[in-house]
């Protein structure tokens, strides 16, 4: 896959390989311009996986709740 292809991966997409990835680094029975070439792609996954993860924090952060703890709509993200 192509870099292109990880920023167009869902959270679980990018997770489930990168999991692929440490496994086959963990058991190191890759060659070393492999393990390179994985280790990166790995570092990428991560990456996205983050950004991911931050996108959705802003998300739910965004949520406003009502007295009763029922989300009453959402604020600008930057309403801080």
């Amino acid at each position: 896959m192509s870099d292109a292809a990880i920023a167009e991966m869902s959270f679980e997409q990018a997770m489930a390989e990168l999991e692929q990835v440490v496994g086959q680094l963990e058991r190191g029975d890759v060659a070393l311009e492999a393990s390179i070439t994985l280790y990166d792609r790995g570092a990428k996954l991560r990456a996205h996986c983050e950004a991911k993860l931050k996108e959705a924090e802003e998300k739910v952060a965004a949520i406003t709740l009502d007295g009763d703890g029922n989300p009453a709509g959402t604020k600008p993200l930057d309403a801080g």
